[in-house]
């Protein structure tokens, strides 16, 4: 009896599930919840039609009880595979953007990597000329002695800049920032910062000017948003030529405080203007040309390419943004932050 049937239910069977594989190569492209549902439904139909060519294309009974069983089952498998489907393109997508982040962070790594092994060699091949010549005897006249001193100090101190700068970046990309979040006056940041850039404006003869408009107090951490400042005013000065102007203007509008530094820069090529907050990136040709290394320095030797990364991560951990556009003779770097609520 089975051998008699067998051969119905095989031959209507794998029509069934040929039809299934080429509507499952047709559907490849499409969503994954579309592919589940056509693999849930493709061993039902199989069922389906093999029962029918067992009983001989006769409606029986036995037919009836089978059809409405296959009915029941369809019902439930098919909206579980469908959330399935839906559940499994989801984390498929995850998982590829996570590895896009991954590809992203380790460039971005290796770039880093690449950029500071490159800036900190300046640095340390100055300390090692001036230390082997002191230790020589090379340098002997006071003067000339307390000259060297004074260029291993400051190499040294920017090292330590550097150093300082990997150290914050690195907690900003680990997610490693805690802030201690108090009301700040805007204000005072900016008087703070001024003062502290202040002798090296003076030593390339770029002023600082300030605009308030109000006294706008945010929610924030007042170090870290010193160091925004900070930063933004150093890169202002860096790029303005001598004889130019750096202005800091700040208030409050929208239940938002705004400060803006505006340089002399000359201006950023419109294409580079989103790749200005990146890890490790360096004006163009565009911006006034700075000095070399072996030239003198103007109290502000050129940085690590860090200062507007971290800049962009403090700002952003503190729930605000930061943008740059051209302006003017320059450039406008612009953050907006939440005021404090009292």
């Amino acid at each position: 009896m089975l051998t008699d049937v067998a051969p119905y239910a095989v031959g209507c069977s794998l029509a069934v599930a040929l039809v299934g594989a080429w509507l499952l190569h047709r559907v490849r492209h499409r969503s994954i919840a579309t592919a589940v549902s056509v693999l849930v439904l493709v061993p039902l139909a199989a069922t389906i039609a093999g029962v029918i060519g067992v009983s001989g294309f006769m409606y029986t009974p036995e037919l009836e009880r089978t059809l409405l069983v296959c009915g029941l089952v369809a019902v439930v498998t098919v909206p579980v595979a469908v959330l399935l489907g839906r559940s499994l393109a989801r984390r498929s997508v995850w998982e590829r953007e996570a590895r896009a982040r991954e590809r992203a962070a380790e460039a971005s790594r290796r770039e880093l990597v690449a950029w500071i092994s490159h800036d900190l060699r300046t640095p340390l091949a100055g300390i090692r000329a001036m230390t082997e010549a002191l230790a020589d005897g090379v340098v002997c006249e006071p003067d000339d002695v307390h000259g060297y001193v004074q260029g291993i100090g400051r190499e040294a101190r920017r090292l330590s800049g550097m150093v300082d700068d990997l150290f914050e970046l690195s907690r900003i990309t680990a997610g490693a920032l805690q802030l201690s979040l108090s009301a700040v006056a805007l204000d005072e940041v900016v008087g703070e910062a001024m003062e502290a850039e202040r002798a090296v404006a003076e030593r390339k003869r770029v002023r600082l000017q300030a605009l308030a408009s109000g006294r706008p107090v945010v929610l924030g951490s007042d170090p870290e948003l010193a160091r925004v400042v900070r930063n933004l005013l150093s890169n202002a000065i860096r790029h303005t030529p001598s004889d130019g102007a750096v202005v800091v203007a700040y208030g409050a509008d929208g239940g938002e405080a705004w400060l803006r530094v505006e340089d002399g820069c000359g201006g950023i090529p419109e294409p580079e203007l989103a790749r200005v907050f990146d890890v490790a990136y360096r004006a163009s040709s565009a911006r006034t040309p700075q000095p070399s290394s072996d030239q003198p320095s103007n109290g502000q030797p050129a940085g690590a390419g860090l200062g507007l990364a971290i800049a962009r991560g403090l700002v952003e951990a503190h729930a605000g943004r930061i943008e740059a556009r051209n302006h003017g003779p320059g450039c406008r770097f612009e953050i907006r932050l939440p005021l404090a609520l009292w």
